[in-house]
């Protein structure tokens, strides 16, 4: 098979009948050279068509602009989230490498990194979302051995860690705060798995606001789901025997709104005049249940985008300690939208 080589420096110091450490020095601009010898180097470049590697450039600066992602499982990298890590990389230079982490524990997770480590990626992004005590590992000590900067994604805060996340409890409460605008005055909650990070703080925002309104929160007051229709639906009718006066429900992503929606109708339940519903995330699928559902918007682009650009303030940092780097960062802010599952008009309590 036909191998097409790639011209070299050396190829380019014979042609131009000069060192390989002339040619090296009018790549990089050098002025120790004269400006015919310049020029005919440069003359042999073009008629060549030589490049120079950037990945050898980068090692000979102790970097290869290349970052590890890695991600719980292989369904991350088609998220918002990953699409917003690939191209703020592509736009600060970066290429990426990805690695998936279908276990957690120590023994998996130290070989990943080294694996990581090995390839010389400038940086690591830690996209797996805090799940019971999958970050456990960071109290082994682990992290602090780490040769290169790390962010983490979608975890409670710790001091040792740099981490990029939203505050889901801030939007427990936008939601919630919003129903009691409404008028609602008995809003139930159905809440995602109680491991996750996520789903525990979008839970405190709704009991907080609650209670910061007078009001009492019950057991009964909330059921949990596992984030699908199904156990949406499911939790519902169960949410709704426990507490019959309900006139409203929080709902920790869109997908069990979805099932909520489906319950309410097989109750016949008039969505919002009984029953007033928001959801969580903003899946592109919520702008056409029935009826379209009101619900809490995150940018998980600009989540990714933030992380990236985190990341790269801190290797800049690492590299060029003596240069003031600025950080440029958008706050990651919820957005309600607001469509057919809630009142029309909100009315202010």
């Amino acid at each position: 098979m036909l191998q097409i080589k790639r011209p070299s420096i050396v190829d380019v110091a014979e042609l131009a009948k000069v060192s390989k450490q002339t040619v090296s020095r009018v790549i990089n601009e050098s002025p120790n050279v004269s400006e015919k010898t310049r020029q005919r180097v440069l003359q042999a470049i073009e008629a060549l068509g030589f490049r120079r590697s950037e990945l050898a450039r980068n090692f000979s600066q102790g970097r290869t602009h290349s970052l590890g992602v890695v991600g719980r499982d292989l369904n991350y990298f088609g998220t918002r989230t990953y699409i917003g890590i690939a191209r703020q990389a592509e736009a600060l230079g970066y290429s990426l490498l990805l690695k998936e982490l279908p276990e957690s524990g120590i023994e998996q997770i130290e070989p990943m990194l080294n694996a990581l480590l090995d390839r010389h990626v400038d940086g690591i992004l830690w996209a797996v979302p805090e799940i019971a005590d999958n970050h456990a590992w960071l109290d082994s000590g682990l992290l602090a051995r780490i040769p290169v900067p790390m962010v983490f994604l979608s975890m409670a805060p710790r001091q040792e860690a740099t981490v990029v996340a939203y505050d889901n409890f801030a939007g427990g409460e936008l939601a919630t705060r919003y129903l009691l605008d409404c008028g609602r005055k008995h809003i139930g909650h159905i809440a995602g798995p109680q491991e996750w990070w996520d789903a525990s703080e979008r839970q405190r925002g709704w009991e907080t606001t609650l209670q910061q309104a007078g009001m009492k929160v019950l057991p009964e007051h909330v059921a949990m789901g596992n984030w699908d229709a199904a156990s949406g639906e499911a939790a519902f009718h169960r949410l709704l025997a426990s507490y019959p006066a309900l006139d409203a429900v929080f709902v920790a992503n869109d997908k069990m709104a979805l099932g909520v929606l489906l319950a309410a109708h097989e109750k016949g339940l008039r969505i919002p005049e009984d029953l007033a519903v928001i959801g969580f995330d903003d899946i592109t699928e919520s702008a056409y249940f029935h009826p379209p559902l009101t619900t809490i918007f995150q940018d998980k682009a600009a989540l990714g985008q933030q992380a990236v650009k985190t990341l790269a303030h801190r290797i800049e940092q690492k590299f060029q300690p003596a240069v003031q780097h600025v950080l440029e960062s958008t706050p990651l802010t919820h957005q309600l939208i607001v469509r057919k599952t809630t009142p029309a008009g909100v009315i202010k309590t």
